[in-house]
């Protein structure tokens, strides 16, 4: 059955063009005017349109004008992420990047040294567990004491004396027995005899691996005296003027108690071949760290809490190695005492040695600097 047609209203024709000719005018006020403005045109017009006639003039007006907003809305938020992005790379963590004054260094170092001769090679080494006597997880240690058997998993149970009440007064000391010990500038896998490993500028030696620690601290809101002092203008008795001062700083600083000697190591296979302990951590080369802890053996004597020391040392291990993957050596446990006696929870640190750069040593205070902080706030 075919649906006859309607009658056609003549009427139609202009009702659209006038519904036209309002939608155009309420698009242009909506554009300027809220909704309300947006029916009241409508109405006066003469043309009282049903509310959802209105709603949808309305909207598609909204929409259309709403498109424009949103390019904007993204524009901004790309300039926004841009502007982000490009400060946390201004400000991106210190110790994560070459800090400028030593590419400057290297660079003058470069020049400088051009014509040198080139008196050996330096290889590089990543020590690890085949240089370990004892491993337990990520822990490994080697044992060079003449009577001293080690059982890590027992010793890492052991007592850590490390119970500060404030961590935001100083509860830390890095110093360094020999604070002229230094680095070379150029990664090349030379060395020339003729620059010296031993420095007296800051900038340079030990006091600048220190300030790297120092500064991660800092950051963790942990208080820290960093003893700057050269005790090593004469090599023999250098232990015994360190030994003077960190007493009194202890007897000063009562708070603090970590103690960390921090050196460089300086390993000579021969005359002509030396090797640099190193790892990537992040991309970058970093110096690999030995932790050196000692105990009563032989001729070592008056070293009670050694013990306790030995237990910091591989928590101290256990932490770093779990941050770090492979920044740290094995232990060396020795027969010693290098004035680890003062505090049990003190330890020397070498920081890598003589063939490591510079910037391979800075970096990994930095890192060693962040596994001291938290090894810090989870024990305090």
């Amino acid at each position: 059955m075919r649906t006859p047609k309607a009658p056609q209203n003549s009427s139609n024709g202009v009702t659209v063009c006038i519904s036209l000719i309002i939608f155009t005018f309420a698009f242009l006020l909506n554009t300027y005017c809220p909704t309300a403005v947006v029916k009241t045109a409508v109405i006066s017009a003469g043309l009282a349109l049903p509310q959802a006639t209105v709603q949808t003039f309305s909207q598609a007006a909204r929409s259309v004008k709403s498109e424009p907003k949103a390019q904007e809305k993204s524009d901004m938020e790309i300039s926004d992420s841009t502007e982000i992005t490009k400060k946390s790379q201004e400000t991106a963590k210190k110790g994560d990047r070459a800090p400028q004054d030593i590419l400057e260094m290297a660079k003058k170092y470069k020049a400088d040294f051009s014509a040198a001769s080139h008196d050996g090679k330096i290889l590089e080494k990543t020590y690890g567990v085949a240089n370990a006597t004892s491993t337990f997880g990520n822990i490994t240690v080697r044992n060079t004491t003449p009577s001293h058997s080690i059982n890590i998993e027992s010793s890492l149970s052991g007592e850590l004396v490390f119970s500060p009440e404030d961590i935001s007064k100083p509860t830390v000391l890095i110093f360094h027995t020999h604070t002229t010990e230094s680095y070379e500038m150029l990664d090349e896998g030379w060395f020339t005899n003729s620059y010296s490993t031993r420095s007296n500028d800051p900038d340079r030696n030990m006091v600048r691996v220190g300030t790297a620690i120092c500064e991660e601290l800092e950051k963790s809101g942990i208080g820290y005296i960093h003893d700057t002092d050269i005790h090593d203008a004469q090599y023999t008795g250098a232990y015994d003027r360190s030994r003077e001062k960190i007493d009194k700083i202890l007897q000063e600083n009562p708070t603090i108690q970590i103690v960390l000697d921090v050196h460089r190591d300086a390993i000579h296979n021969s005359e002509t071949t030396r090797t640099k302990p190193v790892t990537t951590i992040n991309g970058r080369k970093a110096a690999q760290i030995m932790i050196i802890t000692g105990c009563e053996d032989g001729k070592v004597k008056s070293f009670p809490s050694w013990e306790k020391n030995l237990t910091f040392a591989l928590k101290l291990q256990q932490k770093a190695e779990t941050m770090y993957p492979s920044l740290m050596r094995p232990i060396l446990f020795s027969a010693r005492k290098y004035n680890m006696d003062v505090v049990p929870c003190s330890v020397l640190l070498e920081v890598g040695s003589d063939s490591n750069t510079l910037e391979e040593a800075e970096y990994s205070g930095h890192l060693i600097g962040r596994a001291i902080s938290e090894f810090v706030k989870e024990n305090k």
